[in-house]
């Protein structure tokens, strides 16, 4: 059977979430879409993510929720780790770690999507191994899941084009996120997985990776540090479609998708982000 599997980028604060609520449902009917995979690390206030976002994320068609470096910014997050069976944080934190590292959606048409989230370590913060970690979940979910989904959160394009050729053929889909920033090289590996470095981001693209542009310049320009607030300007949807065969779990197809919003957005923020942490520099 063939499903079509929509995978959004980061996406990021009120503008990212707004874009998302106005687009989703009509791109599911359009695309003919069974399952939604965003990554929402970003979508409180540009770091972290709450309960009442979650919350909407899920109303608004996402089936499931990804997360990255910043899965235990806001704290409120954590009830929601341990409960929620369709959020996962990076499988390669420590297995003391509040949340889980995969979870299953059961899609329309019957066939079960498993993802996992991994995330780098290079120029990021220590975590464990994750190619051990992947060997460790892989036989597991197989068992559970008709297709398999890995979301690489990292810096260096060089660790996630590795983690895609040691999983090809183990999975039908391998993405990267974090960078914020769409890459061109989408393509089948030769074993049958669907792989790109970075699908992007959600949210505004006259930005610096979603922030405002004039303090980000002096921020580095000076090393002193600047409110990083979140952009409005130029909002867009960054992402990938993929159609994988259920029977053979091969990908056969992968397209990169962008969809603007229809008008500008008036505000970065609103109550749902909570109290914005303007002085973290760490995107």
């Amino acid at each position: 059977m063939k499903l079509n599997i929509l995978c959004i980028g980061d996406i990021v604060g009120r503008p990212g979430r707004r874009i998302v609520a106005e687009k989703l449902k009509s791109m599911v009917t359009d695309m003919g879409v069974d399952c939604v995979i965003a990554n929402a690390e970003n979508a409180a206030g540009g770091s972290g993510l709450t309960p009442q976002i979650y919350d909407k994320l899920l109303r608004y068609g996402v089936n499931l929720i990804t997360l990255g470096d910043h899965t235990y910014r806001k704290k409120e997050i954590i009830t929601t780790l341990e409960t929620g069976e369709n959020i996962v944080r990076p499988a390669n934190l420590s297995e003391q770690a509040a949340g889980r590292g995969s979870a299953i959606y059961t899609t329309g048409k019957g066939p079960t999507v498993g993802v996992v989230s991994l995330i780098g370590r290079i120029f990021m913060k220590p975590a464990d191994c994750p190619y051990s970690a992947i060997d460790r979940i892989l036989p597991q979910l197989e068992q559970k899941a008709d297709i398999m989904v890995v979301d690489v959160h990292a810096e260096a394009t060089s660790e996630k084009i590795a983690m895609g050729y040691y999983l090809d053929g183990r999975v039908s889909l391998c993405f990267g996120t974090h960078t914020h920033v769409v890459t061109a090289d989408e393509r089948i590996l030769p074993e049958g997985t669907a792989y790109i470095t970075d699908i992007g981001m959600t949210g505004a693209h006259d930005s610096v990776l979603g922030r405002k542009v004039e303090n980000v310049l002096k921020s580095f320009r000076t090393q002193m540090p600047f409110p990083f607030e979140i952009a409005t300007n130029d909002v867009k949807i960054n992402g990938i479609l993929v159609t994988v065969d259920s029977n053979t779990r091969r990908a056969e197809r992968i397209e990169r998708i962008k969809i603007d919003a229809d008008s500008p957005e008036t505000a970065g923020y609103d109550s749902d982000d909570g109290k914005p942490e303007y002085f973290n520099s760490n995107f």
